[in-house]
C-alpha cells in the first residue's frame, strides 16, 4: 500500500497540475478507506457483476482515481463515427462484442475515460470478462466493484493450484451461462481481452504489441452472439495505455505484483466490423475459426501501430491513416 500510494503520488506529480497535492489526498485516502473495509469484509463477487452505484459509487472512484494519470493532451481515438453507430446498435437492441488486446489492470476505467465526453452510454454500461485475479487481489478489488464484469478464470492460471481446477472449470460455465442469458435480452456491448491475458514487451526487442489472440476464445464469443436470437456484432479494438501501469514483464501466479505508476498519454482505436460469414465464405470450413481471429487480430495490429505512431511516434493527429481517423475528443 505504501509503494502503491508513493508511486500514484509521484506520477500525479508528472502531470503538472497545480491542484495535484489535493488531488493524492483526496483519492488515496478513499482507495486507503475501501482496501481496509474490504480487509474488514471481504466482498465476493457473482459471476455477473453489476457495477455498484450506491450508496457509494465505486464507477466514479475508479474514474476520479486513473484520471489524472492520463496526459489527455497526448491522448487519441481512433474512429471515433464508429462508436456513435455502436450507440445506435444499441439502441435498435443488438448486441455487440468488442474483441480487444489487454495492457493493464485501468484498461476498463481508461477505456470509460477515453469516451466519457462522446460515448457515456458505452462508457457506464460496457461488459468486461475479466480474470479472476482482479476480483481476488485487494488492491484491485475496490475499482472491480466499480465496473459490470463477467468473472471468469484465466487459461493461463487454470493449473495454478492444480486442485482447484476443476472449480475454475465448472465457475467458468456458470459464467458462460450468464452471458448467453445477457446476450439474449440484447442492447449489450461486452469487451474481451482475446488473447487471456495482458500484452508482454519482446523480450529482445523491448517492443510492446498486442499479444496473439486464442482463437477458440474468439469463437466462443462468436457463438455465444449468434445463438442469442438477437442481431450480433463483432468490432476489432485496440487499447495502447501500457505506460501508466504496466504489468510485471512475466506472467506471475502469486497475487500482490509491484504497482509502477506513471503520467501518460493513452490510445483507443475502433475498426469497421469483421463478419465471419463474409470470411467463412472464403476459406475452408476447418480454418474458418482460425482465420476469423487472425482478422480481428490483424486490424487490432494494425491500429495498435497507429496509436503507436501518434503517441509514442509525437505525430499526434497526423498519425491517421485511411483506416484509422485519429481524434482528441474533449478538447
Amino acid at each position: 500500500m505504501e509503494e502503491v500510494y508513493q508511486n500514484y503520488r509521484n506520477a500525479v506529480f508528472q502531470s503538472g497540475d497545480p491542484a495535484a497535492v489535493g488531488v493524492v489526498l483526496s483519492n488515496m485516502t478513499v482507495a486507503f478507506d475501501h482496501w481496509l473495509l474490504d480487509v474488514e469484509d471481504p466482498f465476493v463477487f457473482e459471476p455477473y457483476h453489476k457495477a455498484l452505484r450506491e450508496p457509494f459509487d465505486y464507477y466514479m472512484f475508479g474514474e476520479n482515481y486513473i484520471r489524472p494519470l492520463i496526459d489527455f493532451r497526448n491522448s487519441y481515438v481512433g474512429n471515433l463515427s464508429l462508436f456513435y453507430e455502436i450507440e445506435e446498435k444499441l439502441k435498435q437492441g443488438h448486441n455487440v462484442v468488442l474483441i480487444s488486446n489487454h495492457q493493464t489492470e485501468a484498461d476498463p476505467i481508461i477505456i470509460s475515460l477515453l469516451l466519457e465526453k462522446t460515448n457515456p452510454h458505452i462508457a457506464e454500461n460496457m461488459i468486461f470478462v475479466a480474470g479472476d485475479r482482479v476480483i481476488t487481489d485487494p488492491l484491485c478489488k475496490p475499482f472491480s466493484m466499480g465496473r459490470n464484469l463477467l468473472c471468469v478464470y484465466s487459461k493461463k492460471h487454470m493449473y495454478d493450484i492444480p486442485e482447484l481446477a476443476e472449480m475454475k472449470r465448472k465457475a467458468n460455465t456458470r459464467s458462460l451461462k450468464e452471458m448467453a442469458l445477457l446476450l439474449r435480452g440484447g442492447s449489450k456491448i461486452v469487451w474481451i481481452a482475446a488473447s487471456g491475458g495482458r500484452d508482454r514487451p519482446d523480450p529482445f526487442t523491448e517492443e510492446w504489441y498486442p499479444a496473439l489472440f486464442d482463437s477458440s476464445s474468439v469463437d466462443n464469443m462468436r457463438r455465444l452472439i449468434e445463438h442469442s436470437g438477437t442481431p450480433g456484432h463483432v468490432y476489432p479494438l485496440a487499447l495502447l495505455c501500457y505506460d501508466i501501469m504496466p504489468p510485471p514483464r512475466q506472467v506471475e501466479k502469486e497475487i500482490g505484483e509491484k504497482r509502477i505508476i506513471t503520467f501518460h498519454g493513452a490510445g483507443l482505436s475502433i475498426a469497421p466490423q469483421i463478419s465471419f460469414p463474409e470470411i467463412a465464405a472464403a476459406c475452408e470450413e476447418s480454418e474458418a475459426k482460425d482465420v476469423y481471429s487472425q482478422a480481428l487480430y490483424k486490424s487490432v495490429s494494425e491500429q495498435y501501430n497507429v496509436l503507436k505512431s501518434a503517441i509514442h511516434g509525437k505525430q499526434g493527429l497526423e498519425a491517421s491513416t485511411a483506416g484509422v481517423s485519429l481524434s482528441q475528443p474533449w478538447n
